[in-house]
């Protein structure tokens, strides 16, 4: 008996082709993305720390935070896309205090509306922030934009010229202990094996925004996030 070579018609192949293709690139291995270890030796250490307190000083002495972000972003090549978006958080809104209403100038009957994200770019949270705002004293395309999308807030009140009013910055990580300048031995040496554990949150900042007529349009608490250090140290140590 002789068999007969069985044929795919020629329009059916290049589908079956295409389903080779597929079932072999969903059973390879994926390979996980991991950020760039810092090794904990004293070089990086201190590269580390003047890092965040340079950025720190940057936030504090800018208009916007989104826009040093996108900077910080861009310098250090953490996206293709080096753009900060806000991924919308949801939870029940935070009534603002005594005190917050006094620092915004509002009276117990304006709306004060609660905002709570995260910045990111790419992949990477790059701060976590609350934000209190007025509508009353912004536009209407400005609500628009604040209720149904995930621009960020500086980006949407940019056309008011606003300016950073900060009246709180904390930094929540040092990578160098107190006293390291006394004594080396609470720092490892030059040459580590071990990587430096970089925290969840690095500084926070508490500010008040104010718009071209100085009038307040928002309270912020920013916290910023380890990520910012997710490229590879300046240097080998």
């Amino acid at each position: 008996m002789r068999l007969i070579p069985f044929r795919l018609p020629s329009l059916v192949s290049p589908v079956w082709r295409a389903m080779a293709v597929a079932a072999l690139l969903l059973a390879a291995p994926v390979q996980a993305q991991h950020a760039p270890v810092w090794p904990d030796a004293l070089l990086p250490r201190t590269q580390a720390l003047a890092l965040v307190q340079g950025l720190n000083a940057e936030i504090l002495a800018s208009r916007s935070a989104t826009a040093t972000l996108e900077k910080w972003c861009r310098d250090h090549a953490l996206a293709v896309e080096p753009r900060v978006v806000a991924e919308v958080l949801d939870g029940e809104p935070v009534a603002p205090s005594a005190e917050q209403r006094q620092r915004l100038r509002a009276d117990l009957g304006e709306v004060v509306r609660y905002r709570r994200v995260r910045l990111r770019c790419g992949e990477h949270v790059l701060s976590e922030a609350e934000n209190w705002y007025l509508p009353g004293r912004l536009t209407a395309e400005m609500n628009r934009a604040l209720e149904t999308g995930g621009t960020p807030f500086g980006r949407v009140v940019a056309p008011l010229e606003p300016v950073r009013q900060t009246f709180a910055a904390r930094l929540l990580w040092s990578p160098l202990p107190e006293g390291w300048e006394r004594t080396f031995q609470s720092v490892p040496p030059c040459l580590s094996t071990g990587p430096l554990a970089i925290p969840g949150a690095l500084f926070e900042h508490r500010a008040v925004l104010l718009a071209r007529d100085n009038l307040p349009i928002a309270e912020v608490h920013e916290v910023y996030q380890g990520a910012l250090l997710a490229f590879a140290p300046p240097g080998p140590c």
